[in-house]
């Protein structure tokens, strides 16, 4: 008998609603089950996607409350509140540190054995807040770290070396912001290492190669000026996640976890190179990293520390 799979999305808004539709158009579920304060949005998102099901898969997308999510093996996070006039960005932090907490009582409650995909951000310290609020294995806690950091290195450095960026081999790691790392010294394309080579013709500029990692970094607030928010590629990203869970692939993934030890670090989520399968977080994978690059990770994770210590849990 083929297991149902069943993905529950905690939260309607633009990324809510970009990971749906990509769930959707993948085929990834047999059952899509929308979550939202905003119950009304909810049923009218989830009736515009079951309209599309005469071109594509027959997938049932549903509004629905927690208790619906009993037998989901995967719950995406993507809610939030925004920010208020007047309202500083350690507010605005304490208030998503509640409303998480709110969320992961209720999935504890509901769907103990799920594994969640936090995908609000900031993500990395909102994936702290689930780890330590949700009584789940910590495994089954994963952020999306810098997977979409990483999407957009290898791109822009496909694009540079006029290659499909699925072969190039680079990360960015650390946190899902403005301290994130790029490692550089184990950044491939064919197996042939960029850094102080000439590869496809193109010889390695360290200039040009800064310039690309600040698009890189610096990307969020180029399509927010534009478009006022980003959600296509996140949800592209919360897919690949998904699908590498929900098919025990044991795909090498950048994702937000907790450090116990890699790179002397204990006791924050930042995103390193982890194996993803059907029970979450399995290992992690830590390449080496020269001196540069190990220091810039422990000034990501002092970062992140400062902003935790100022929640309310």
């Amino acid at each position: 008998m083929i297991q149902k799979r069943t993905i529950g999305i905690v939260g309607t808004g633009h990324v809510g609603i970009a990971a749906a539709f990509a769930i959707f158009m993948r085929g990834l579920a047999s059952e899509i089950i929308l979550i939202d304060k905003n119950a009304a949005r909810a049923e009218g998102e989830a009736m515009d996607l079951m309209h599309g099901q005469a071109f594509f898969e027959r997938i049932t997308v549903r509004a629905g409350d927690y208790q619906d999510l009993a037998r989901s093996q995967l719950v995406v996070i993507t809610a939030g509140v925004g920010q208020k006039p007047g309202e500083s960005r350690l507010d605005l932090l304490n208030r998503n540190a509640a409303v998480f907490c709110e969320i992961v009582d209720q999935l504890d409650q509901h769907t103990p054995n799920s594994v969640l995909l936090i995908a609000s951000n900031p993500v990395d310290i909102l994936t702290y807040v689930t780890q330590k609020t949700s009584r789940r294995p910590t495994s089954r806690v994963i952020g999306t770290g810098t997977m979409l950091d990483t999407g957009r290195f290898r791109a822009l450095l496909g694009e540079h070396y006029r290659i499909n960026p699925r072969s190039v081999h680079a990360h960015i790691i650390g946190e899902h912001g403005d301290t994130e790392v790029p490692v550089w010294s184990t950044a491939r394309i064919g197996g042939v290492p960029l850094v102080n080579n000439t590869v496809l013709g193109r010889p390695w500029q360290a200039a040009a190669m800064q310039q690309l990692f600040t698009q890189v970094r610096d990307a969020a607030y180029t399509i927010i000026e534009r478009k006022g928010y980003t959600n296509t590629a996140i949800g592209m990203a919360i897919v690949r996640l998904a699908e590498a869970v929900l098919d025990d692939q044991r795909s090498v993934l950048p994702v937000s976890r907790m450090l116990n030890g890699e790179y002397g670090l204990n006791d924050v989520c930042l995103s390193i190179p982890s194996v993803i399968g059907i029970h979450g977080v399995e290992t992690a994978v830590t390449p080496a990293l020269d001196p540069a690059e190990h220091q810039a990770l422990h000034h990501s994770a002092a970062t992140l520390r400062a902003s935790i210590g100022e929640i309310r849990m």
